[in-house]
């Protein structure tokens, strides 16, 4: 109902779902499953936007993880073929083999709006200050389209699974960009987020100087894809640089890890630093670039002032979520990771993993506003190690909060492997990708899934132990 008087009957609205990615469409699936109307925005031209940008990716778990079951449901009625659920999907397989296929499901189709952004979200005739009749009164979400029209719609309960990919950490200091930073991105010498070195964009790398920022899983898994086009490309040199002063934690456990194929991108990065393939700058401070034909790229050590000059630049620093549309919404935000105040402490990457996490869902993700929820990889703020099965079990609870059906949506359903398979940096999106390409490493990835347990998460203490206060898992 776009552009119309504020409609006396909340209840009657559509529920506004922001992003059309898997978490939101699985979304769209469960509110379907109550009864509830869904209106789905999403910015891209497609559904999954951002899974098309790192599509080349592979991910660390297997298909029974990455389908949500609501939308299972949908999908068995149109003759869908599900992919073999102990393998590995690459980002254009879960796009083609399953997120096409359900947004293209009626009930979805006829729900969901492509090339329109969602701008703002507030309440209809009410700013932030206003407390009246508050609860009552339906959500105004404003959106443009591709041709710069605006339009108001209205709803009574948003679920803003818009993810982070459109918002990537800055690569200087202290969480800002560094001097210079802007102009390197706008002459392409700082790349995208996980480009495709050795496919479809190798002739951009190859032969160059290229320095990957990072120490996460997607820094991981671009030297690895960089240490192969180095092989086959001759003049190809590697640089690394990271803020820590080690990187043995990347490194992982090698064969005592629960999940083989994570062991082995550890293993193998090791390998290439060791070899001296790739060249390593440890406790790496980024303060500023200067753009010429090369990219000069400055920075502090202990050791005093580096200058590293380089062809390009590819960053794996994370991900941010988008606020600033929510400005007139009552957000209750964790002030060190930005997600829902409850939830934030049971996600600091600095004491948890995807795998220690426990499972979460209405009552840990609720605002101030009532009815709005932060779902998917937006939920977790500025926190990097989230699973697509957990934003699957967020909006499955949300959808039976927002119906009323309040037990349900308080009685969690999750199970994942036992060590999390998780994602350090690579957000909008799901789990870990997972490097190498032979067949070889496919067969020892699929047994690596396969072989996990699955038990049942008990919830890990946190809170008074990591100086937080009054929140703690069960």
């Amino acid at each position: 109902m776009p552009d119309n008087a504020v409609p006396a009957d909340t209840a009657e609205l559509p529920v506004v779902v922001i992003g059309a990615g898997p978490v939101g469409l699985a979304a769209a699936a469960h509110l379907l499953e109550r009864g509830l109307r869904p209106v789905i925005f999403e910015a891209g031209p497609a559904p999954g936007a951002a899974i098309r940008a790192w599509g080349h990716i592979r991910l660390f778990s297997p298909w029974r993880f990455n389908i949500d079951a609501a939308s299972r449901r949908l999908l068995e009625g149109t003759g869908w073929e599900e992919p073999r659920l102990t393998s590995l999907p690459y980002g254009t397989d879960l796009l083609e083999r399953y997120i096409e296929p359900l947004a293209a499901v009626p009930a979805i189709r006829d729900a969901l709006q492509t090339s329109s952004r969602v701008v703002a979200v507030s309440r209809a005739g009410l700013d932030k200050t206003h407390s009246r009749r508050r609860d009552e009164t339906p959500f105004l979400v404003r959106v443009q389209d591709a041709s710069g029209t605006v339009a108001d719609h209205y709803a009574r309960a948003v679920i803003d699974a818009s993810g982070t990919w459109d918002r990537p950490n800055p690569l200087g200091q202290a969480g800002l960009p560094a001097r210079g930073e802007a102009e390197a991105i706008a002459t392409g010498h700082i790349t995208e987020p996980l480009p495709d070195v050795t496919g479809r964009g190798s002739a951009r790398f190859a032969g160059k100087h290229v320095l990957v920022v990072g120490a996460g899983h997607s820094a991981a898994n671009t030297l690895l894809n960089l240490g192969q086009l180095a092989r086959n490309e001759p003049g190809t040199r590697i640089s690394w640089a990271v803020r820590g002063a080690d990187v043995t934690g990347l490194y992982g456990g090698g064969d005592l890890d629960g999940l083989p194929a994570r062991g082995q991108l550890g293993t193998r990065l090791r390998k290439l630093v060791e070899d001296g393939r790739i060249e390593l700058q440890t406790s790496f401070s980024i303060t500023g670039f200067k753009t010429a034909d090369t990219l000069a790229v400055f920075g502090t050590t202990p050791d005093g002032d580096v200058q590293l000059d380089v062809d390009l630049l590819i960053p794996a620093t994370g991900f941010r979520p988008d606020l600033d549309m929510l400005r007139e919404l009552r957000l209750e935000l964790d002030p060190a990771v930005e997600a829902p105040r409850q939830l934030g402490p049971l996600i600091d990457p600095e004491f948890h993993s995807c795998g220690t996490v426990p499972p979460h869902g209405a009552k840990l993700l609720a605002h101030p506003d009532k009815d709005f929820y932060l779902a998917g990889m937006k939920s977790y703020g500025r926190a990097p190690t989230f699973l697509l099965a957990t934003g699957y079990e967020q909006v499955r609870s949300i959808a039976a909060a927002i119906a009323g059906d309040h037990e349900a949506a308080d009685k969690l359903q999750l199970e994942l492997p036992e060590t999390g398979v998780c994602s350090t940096d690579l957000a909008g999106s799901c789990d870990a990708p997972a490097a190498g390409t032979t067949a070889d490493l496919e067969q020892a990835e699929e047994a690596a899934c396969c072989a996990a347990p699955e038990p049942a998460f008990l919830g890990i203490p946190t809170g008074l132990a990591h100086g937080r206060s009054g929140v703690s898992a069960r």
